[in-house]
């Protein structure tokens, strides 16, 4: 394995590998690696002769000061999981190469940017495709994978990458859960023994919808009652978001589901006491089935 840390040497090894005529993969990641970003190099095996990951924690697209403090910073183990886990080339800028001084250009991808996640932390996105943006024209890929768990992310990725003619393709990778169904995260690890046990109150949201998706219930507003309430179970979560939308277009979905909807879910789990550290954020969601015209009516 390879590792680059400027800009120019890996525009020169993209030139390379495309001159002989071989496809490249890019996984754009923060680092403090686990296995669902290596799942997400093993989908970029599938589509590519070479496999590229970036580690960047990246500064623009954190609205909390104190969540880029806390922000998990493993590089010696990130190394060693990007070797087992077969990576060609590790891209390892700082932020002084990603925005060299007097950078003033931002890519913003407006309306996918606005609801969920965008509503509470206002340029998040803004810093995302900024810094993906930078990142594509860095490593020149043909394909970029991203996880599912960020679906926001994925969608606004994508409308980016068409809106501006990008000649890449963006892939989505499936989320990987842990035994106990909670989605896998980087923030994970920030969660102390107790907020872990709490933590499921997501994957068991999502799981009560489902069921009741399954068994017939189509009201928007039912579904999100059940969500919200199987999240109060949990006392230290504090709901960020918990909505319905439509999974292309994010747009609200109906007040009675008609087809596939993204229930997408953000809460805070907090410290024990008030004081000792700051909340710890975790997304998750679920894209749910529901066939029109079935259901309740009441």
């Amino acid at each position: 394995m390879d590792r680059i840390d400027s800009v120019r040497g890996l525009q020169a090894r993209a030139d390379a590998e495309r001159a002989a005529g071989r496809r490249i993969a890019l996984v754009p990641t923060m680092g403090a690696l686990h296995a669902g970003h290596v799942s997400l190099v093993k989908a970029a095996r599938q589509r590519a002769d070479r496999v590229w990951l970036s580690i960047f924690v990246n500064p623009t697209q954190f609205d909390d000061p104190r969540d880029l403090a806390v922000y998990p910073r493993t590089l010696e183990a990130d190394l060693v999981a990007c070797r087992d886990a077969g990576v060609d080339v590790l891209f390892t800028p700082t932020a002084a190469e990603m925005y060299p001084e007097g950078s003033d250009t931002i890519v913003e991808v407006d309306a996918l940017s606005r609801p969920l996640c965008g509503a509470s932390r206002p340029g998040h996105f803004r810093g995302v495709t900024t810094v993906v943006a930078k990142l594509l024209a860095a490593a020149k890929p043909h394909v970029a994978v991203f996880g599912e768990k960020d679906f926001q992310q994925l969608a606004v990725i994508r409308r980016m990458a068409r809106d501006l003619l990008l000649d890449v393709e963006i892939v989505g990778a499936p989320i990987v859960r842990e035994p106990d169904g909670l989605a896998l995260s980087s923030r994970n690890r920030n969660l102390d023994p107790e907020a872990r046990r709490q933590a499921v109150c997501l994957v068991r949201a999502l799981d009560a919808v489902e069921v009741a998706v399954a068994g017939g219930e189509r009201r928007a507003e039912s579904l999100l009652d059940l969500a919200r309430r199987e999240i109060a179970r949990a006392p230290r979560a504090r709901i960020d978001y918990a909505d319905l939308r439509h999974p292309v277009t994010l747009a609200p979905a109906p007040e009675r589901l008609d087809g596939p909807a993204l229930l997408a879910l953000g809460v805070f789990l907090g410290p024990a006491r008030e004081g000792e550290g700051a909340p710890v954020r975790l997304i998750d969601n679920r894209l749910l089935h529901a066939q029109p015209g079935g259901g309740r009516s009441s």
